[in-house]
């Protein structure tokens, strides 16, 4: 059996300098210039009525499903200072897990930057479409939090991977029902937040009635002719509210087109390149 090749010196170095920058970049957003607004909505949305003050344009809604605020549970038992730097850290190395060379890059550019600040999900979902590409049930993330990017699972549908559409699904449902059970006023609460607008002042103004079906389009292309990217490049445009940070999901092109024997050289980014095939 042939061992893995170890990384080259210039690996070696892209990933120090990208850990450098990942620190220094950590303490300026964690530390100096806290912010935070959206992780502080997902640390102080109470349990109980978490939807009480959702509405888009309030400062600090929680609009995510129950689901989100339960698999957070541990977290938000931290202080709001810990949880922020700890959120910001899983951002970050949500990164480098896609991208563990371009990194040193990457963490420099303003979406990103305006993302680490403010602390939503957007790398997250950007991670999500690379796993689910291989491990369908990552998906549930997607779904069971801004919902509309989840039409990248046309990709299956297009191309025939009943099987993974079904784990996709199912998975989600799953972990719906789990979460149904334990909080079922919660989840009718959230059937609220879809009543209320998803564009205005301070969005990309490209309303999603016009967004999702551009995006629908454009992964069902990607799935006929094998092009990978498409899928992380839809579920930006399907976002229900595109904010300039919401352009940080596009980090989940790197690793989707050159950077696939990057991933491969590196044990802990490995499983995310799988078969990734051609771009």
């Amino acid at each position: 059996m042939r061992g893995r090749s170890l990384p080259s010196p210039v690996d070696v170095g892209l990933l120090l300098a990208g850990l450098i920058v990942a620190v220094v970049v950590w303490w300026l957003v964690a530390v100096r210039i806290p912010n935070g607004g959206d992780s502080w909505a997902y640390w102080a949305a109470p349990y109980s009525d978490p939807y009480g003050w959702a509405r888009p344009y309030v400062l600090l809604p929680y609009l995510y499903s129950p689901a989100f605020l339960q698999a957070i549970a541990p977290l938000k038992l931290l202080p709001w200072d810990v949880f922020r730097g700890v959120w910001v850290a899983i951002l970050i190395a949500s990164v480098f897990l896609m991208t563990p060379r371009a990194a040193v890059v990457v963490l420099l550019l303003p979406p990103v930057i305006f993302e680490l600040e403010v602390g939503n999900i957007h790398l997250l979902l950007a991670l999500a479409c690379v796993v689910g590409l291989r491990h369908p049930a990552a998906w549930a993330f997607v779904l069971l939090t801004k919902v509309s990017p989840g039409v990248g699972l046309l990709w299956f549908a297009v191309r025939r991977e009943w099987r993974s559409l079904a784990v996709a699904l199912g998975a989600t449902m799953a972990v719906a029902a789990a979460s149904f059970v334990l909080a079922p006023s919660a989840w009718l609460g959230w059937l609220g937040v879809f009543d209320h607008p998803s564009d205005g002042a301070g969005t990309i103004p490209v309303p999603l009635v016009v967004r999702l079906p551009l995006a629908a389009v454009l992964v069902a292309w990607g799935a006929r002719s094998d092009r990978r990217w498409t899928v992380p490049v839809a579920a930006t445009l399907a976002l229900p509210l595109l904010w300039v940070n919401g352009l940080a999901m596009l980090v989940a092109v790197i690793p989707l087109i050159e950077w696939r024997r990057t991933l491969e050289r590196f044990p802990f980014a490995g499983p995310l390149a799988g078969r990734m095939g051609p771009a």
